[in-house]
């Protein structure tokens, strides 16, 4: 194969991409973007909250491809390191890849500094990784994912959200991401206080995980016939630590009795005045 040749006036000088087009081998320009070509996987609700010893990260199990629910178990809240996570939402392939990426290289640095990156080091790592995705995040393929942890040098948890350019925000008390964040988010906001307990945060986690799946078709709900149940994680001074499905499963049972009884007790209510009948005042 000859190199082409440009008269001196005509050079395109070093911009590969105008040699390129030059030599007409520019590809073809997608004629939409990539996800509304292919049945691409979707993760969807996570939620990160600060309680009193650290953070609680959980996540649904739902993943979607358009209106089809692709898989009922996927997993979305994975240990960054012993002391910090991350969970996923956008699409899962580039978002489960770019997780174990992240692994890897906070367990190198750790193998070669011999301690771990500080907390704030390690989120800003993820901040680049998401930003370099930006390409393929314009073309449907966009990942956004939380990141928590424990601080050491702090005493305290901390987490952080991110946009789909690599924008880094740390979050003071809680935060959401994913098709039903809005839900959760508000529940969790409605929920929170100062000082949580653990117990007090994962029920907060589980029903924010409840009402965003009872407004959002694309968040899945506790699946007791199958045994599936969300994820949920808590990140503490002792490290990361996967919380059991039999734990979930109880306190679930004690949201589901709360919710059964405040819908028996208004379905038996009976109205007494025009606004109880939804009408204002007269």
């Amino acid at each position: 194969m000859n190199l082409p040749l440009y008269p001196p006036g005509d050079d395109p000088g070093p911009d590969f991409v105008a040699l390129v087009r030059r030599a007409g081998l520019a590809p073809p320009v997608p004629a939409a973007p990539v996800d509304q070509q292919l049945q691409i996987t979707h993760g969807t609700t996570v939620v990160a909250i600060r309680f009193a010893d650290g953070v609680v990260m959980a996540g649904d199990r739902r993943a979607t491809s358009g209106n089809f629910i692709s898989h009922r178990a996927i997993e979305k809240v994975f240990p960054a390191d012993r002391h910090s996570g991350v969970a996923i939402a956008g699409a899962a392939g580039p978002a489960m890849e770019m997780v174990k990426l992240f692994q890897l290289q906070l367990e190198h640095y750790e193998k070669v500094e011999g301690a771990e990156i500080s907390l704030e080091g390690k989120a800003n790592q993820l901040g680049g990784m998401v930003r370099d995705h930006l390409p393929a995040a314009m073309q449907g393929l966009a990942v956004v994912p939380l990141f928590a942890g424990f601080d050491l040098r702090r005493g305290a948890g901390r987490l952080f959200q991110y946009d789909v350019t690599g924008g880094r925000y740390e979050e003071s008390n809680f935060s959401a991401t994913g098709s039903g964040s809005l839900h959760a988010s508000t529940v969790v906001k409605l929920g929170f206080r100062e000082g949580l307990a653990r117990g007090e945060a994962i029920d907060l986690a589980l029903r924010a995980l409840w009402e965003a799946a009872d407004e959002d078709s694309a968040t899945g709900g506790p699946d007791a016939i199958r045994g599936i149940y969300p994820v949920i994680a808590t990140i503490t001074a002792e490290g990361f630590t996967r919380v059991d499905d039999s734990e979930i499963s109880e306190r679930f049972q004690a949201i589901i009795g709360a919710l059964a009884a405040r819908e028996a007790e208004g379905a038996g209510r009976i109205p007494e005045t025009s606004s109880d009948l939804g009408g204002g005042p007269r």
